[in-house]
């Protein structure tokens, strides 16, 4: 899906809703912040958030002490929403305004984490690229985990299609340089108390 189109929605969605009215809205990251914890990221650790928007996992990383961590999102009205919620601690924080399937990683990471952003890639193409720029910006034994719907969750988010993944689709499409660490299912409950079921997995780089 052409990036200039997909730009302008997520655009429009942070421009007009709060951003406790979209599906994905967590006010603790739990699942991520238990998997962080499991691949022993510590606070000097250097962690890219891939997707991470307007997510409140920043917000928890920076409590907990994080000193290198760097968000990355296609819309600027969402990281915008981030770095204003987050005030003079914004300022702890590179902010990356990028496709992920594009973008040009300057420099290297410990974690790579990304919580609702990879399902949207629904063609080889993309997936591939998405991957491509992985590979590039994770260190040798460096730790990859990702979240998105499981083969029975939605097959649409914000008037969107995506790809649901398992583990095994998940680690096919990473390679043999990457080891799985830990899958786990989880049902997200949106503000609106529906239920989406997700899968999070969690990948090591062979050193």
């Amino acid at each position: 899906m052409a990036t200039t189109y997909l730009q302008a929605h997520w655009e429009n969605i942070y421009a007009t809703k709060r951003e406790s009215e979209v599906s994905w809205f967590e006010e603790i990251p739990a699942q991520s912040l238990e998997l962080l914890e499991l691949v022993g990221a510590q606070p000097s650790s250097a962690i890219i958030d891939i997707g991470g928007g307007a997510s409140r996992l920043v917000d928890s990383l920076l409590t907990k002490g994080f000193q290198n961590v760097t968000v990355l999102d296609l819309s600027s009205a969402a990281l915008d929403v981030a770095r204003a919620r987050l005030g003079d601690k914004a300022d702890a924080v590179k902010w990356i305004v990028a496709d992920a399937t594009a973008w040009r990683p300057k420099e290297t990471y410990d974690i790579w984490h990304d919580r609702a952003a990879f399902h949207f890639l629904t063609s080889a193409k993309e997936q591939r690229a998405y991957v491509q720029r992985l590979k590039q910006a994770i260190k040798p034994g460096g730790y990859v985990i990702i979240g998105t719907f499981a083969l029975d969750g939605p097959d649409k988010c914000s008037g969107l299609p995506v790809a649901r993944h398992s583990a095994e689709t998940l680690g096919a499409l990473l390679g043999a340089d990457f080891t799985l660490v830990d899958s786990r299912r989880h049902q997200h409950e949106t503000p609106w108390h529906a239920v989406q079921k997700f899968q999070f997995s969690a990948f090591r780089r062979v050193a």
